[in-house]
């Protein structure tokens, strides 16, 4: 790809060539409309019409970005619609239309744009009608008296399909102006008016039952009911700004674990984006957006809660002295999320292993070492280990760098510096690539999402002249993976319908279901490593595979200061970090912990050979004795467990909050409400 089209992809934000062509014809189907409206031409009118509605549709299906940025220029699919109406209308007019055909066909096209502004008042007065205080999942909530959705035809998506009822009206006029008759305008204008009539009346019916919706404080109530029945005792709480896809995995990591606790948990969310890309849990998922009606939860069994993650949405449950507060965070690195003085609000801060309470120790005078917890990592039991490893045909280098950061000064990304002449360097070496961004790249840095477009471009390029897997086994595993895909989906919760209606089907998790969705998991891998072959490059940026089954496909991993070096110790394989600035080799592993058992990766690349003469020679590998010990100070001991541990380490903190609740009733005090902060 040139850079002139990379550029052009950049601006429009569009992803390739393809999407190019769509934003083409785009533009000169719009454009053309005004020009034959003029000359005028009925079938150049006609053509141009329905080049429009269909690139407009495949544009809001591959492009969402490109089309959000013309509503932001005020070029929102309304006026597109408006435009195109217009238009027609100035072609009816210099073919000399009969002044009845124009004047109805400006009846029914303005009667149609005022049925649209009812429809859209109706739908957004359901909507806030079925605004919940609490979204939930894993509680019963039949009893709550949560009324029914719309109908998705009536409710889903409602614009772009009330617009699209003026196609019988643009049709019949054209055809109209074709022939020289003007039934067809006629037939075409009453369906277009009879049918936008009956939407809004479909609609209004759904308003009589949508106010039917319990009122805010019943909701609360059954909500509450239904938490004391399972009277949790743990509660993991996570909120986040701008919540998406890319943030959930700090509170899907921790799912499995909870899942394992001897104490009763309870996830507790603020934002309702968090439901779409929460995994499948079994455990009571409460989501909370505001803080009054947090408040009004009532659970009087939790006494710790758990945080992946500092926000300032922590202080409304912070405030809860009854409860201990712990930060678990979301893995251990160098980063300064993993040694920030925030963390002081907390009663107690779990670190992995030693090397969590070192760099805790460094930060003066902030945090006290009582207060720092080793619990090890418990998500990690699913990595194999370097000597149950079975090599491919060639060396796999997992290229796994972290993200940009919210500041230059928190940025620790290979990309920009040195991720394309590192990837060129790989493919020198003849070895498979399995690159796996962080999901944030790009997304405050353009350098870094160009670098990260042009590693992807190497990879595909490069692939063009390796193996391809076998055509039938590609085309047979394709739709199995979309089936588990749906499946998995479907047991997570995140099946179709707005959080009122999850909340409504809301039902008590059925324990088959775990088992059904370990087994899928299992064979969603299975079949996607095996049709993609052993030697083609991959690009990872789903949820699945997830990074520890990249972790086992992987000989090598090359990355970054990042938490995934952490995690990638427990196999006990080779790694290497990123040295971008050049430090002297005693100066970096001074200051970054999580080098102590890596090979250091110089800016130029050029230890490169002589690094992957460790994965191709594993006699030659000096580093192997370092990681073996380094594995133990990061992580901890084996024995016991890591889930052992971090199970312990809940219940010896429960029992200590219970005994301190007991001690207040015992001295006469009644249980308060108070503030951390």
């Amino acid at each position: 790809m040139s850079m002139m089209v990379r550029w052009l992809c950049a601006v429009l934000r569009v992803r390739g060539k393809a999407d190019l062509l769509l934003v083409f014809l785009f533009a000169t189907s719009f454009a053309a409309l005004p020009v034959f409206a003029l000359l005028p031409s009925v079938g150049g009118f006609a053509a141009a019409s329905a080049v429009s509605y269909l690139v407009d549709e495949a544009l809001h299906v591959r492009a969402p970005r490109f089309v959000r940025r013309l509503a932001a220029v005020q070029l929102d699919r309304t006026l597109r619609f408006a435009f195109r109406t217009l238009m027609l209308l100035a072609l009816a007019d210099r073919m000399e239309a009969p002044d009845r055909v124009l004047v109805a066909g400006l009846a029914v096209f303005g009667a149609h744009f005022a049925l649209m502004m009812l429809f859209s008042a109706v739908h957004h007065a359901i909507s806030r009608r079925r605004v919940l205080p609490v979204a939930v999942r894993n509680l019963d909530m039949s009893g709550s008296g949560i009324q029914k959705p719309p109908p998705a035809y009536l409710y889903r998506r409602f614009l772009r399909k009330v617009l699209h009822l003026d196609l019988p009206a643009h049709a019949g006029l054209l055809v109209a102006l074709a022939a020289g008759t003007w039934y067809p305008a006629a037939i075409g204008y009453t369906l277009t008016a009879g049918s936008a009539v009956a939407a809004v009346v479909a609609l209004l019916t759904e308003f009589r039952r949508a106010r039917r919706m319990p009122a805010r404080g019943e909701v609360i109530a059954e909500v509450n009911r239904q938490l004391a029945g399972c009277r949790p005792e743990v509660a993991l709480y996570f909120s986040f700004a701008a919540v998406s896809r890319d943030f959930m995995y700090q509170v899907n990591m921790w799912i499995e674990t909870l899942e394992q606790l001897d104490r009763r948990p309870l996830i507790i969310l603020r934002e309702q984006a968090s439901f779409r890309y929460l995994s499948r849990t079994r455990i009571p998922v409460v989501c909370v957006p505001k803080a009054d009606d947090l408040a009004e939860l009532e659970l009087p069994d939790v006494r710790v809660v758990l945080y992946p993650g500092n926000a300032g949405k922590n202080v409304h449950m912070l405030r809860v002295a009854e409860a201990k507060h712990v930060f678990i965070g979301h893995g251990d690195s160098d980063k300064l999320a993993s040694s920030n003085r925030v963390s002081k609000v907390y009663d107690e801060i779990w670190v992995a292993g030693r090397a969590g309470r070192d760099r805790y120790q460094r930060v003066r005078h902030a945090i006290s070492d009582e207060a720092i917890v080793e619990v090890g990592r418990p998500q990690l039991s699913s990595i194999g280990l370097h000597a149950d490893h079975r090599p491919g045909p060639l060396p796999v280098v997992l290229y796994a760098p972290t993200w940009e950061g919210w500041s230059d000064d928190d940025c620790h990304t290979s990309l920009i510096p040195m991720g394309v002449p590192l990837v060129e360097e790989l493919l020198a070496q003849n070895v498979r690539i399995i690159y796996k961004p962080h999901p944030l790249t790009g997304r405050r840095s353009p350098e870094a999402a160009a670098a990260d477009r042009a590693v992807r471009e190497l990879l595909s390029n490069d692939n063009e002249r390796r193996e391809r897997p076998e055509a039938q086994a590609l085309l047979a595993a394709g739709p199995r993976l979309r089936d588990i895909q749906a499946r998995i989906d479907e047991l997570a919760g995140r099946h179709g319908g707005d959080y009122t209606q999850q909340t409504r089907d809301a039902r008590v998790p059925d324990r088959a279901d775990t088992v059904e969705w370990h087994a899928l998991h299992a064979e969603w891998h299975r079949l996607f490593w095996e049709s993609r072959g052993a030697v083609r490059h991959q690009v990872i940026s789903g949820q699945l595979p997830t990074l520890y089954a990249c972790f086992n496909q992987a000989d090598l991993l090359v990355s970054d200061v990042s938490s995934v070096v952490a995690d990638f110790v427990a196999s006990l394989k080779p790694y290497v970090l990123t040295n971008a600035r050049n430090l002297p080799d005693e100066d970096f592993r001074a200051a970054y912990t999580t080098a102590g058992g890596a090979y250091l990766l110089d800016r130029e690349c050029t230890r490169l050979p002589e690094i992957l003469r460790s994965v191709r020679e594993p006699r030659h590998d000096p580093m192997a004795p370092h990681r073996g010990e380094f594995k133990e100070y990061v992580l901890g001991v084996d024995v016991p467990t890591s889930m052992e541990r971090f199970n312990t380490a809940v219940n010896a903190l429960a029992d200590r909050a219970a005994a301190e609740r007991g001690e207040h009733r015992e001295d006469g005090h009644q249980d308060t409400v108070g503030a951390l902060l």
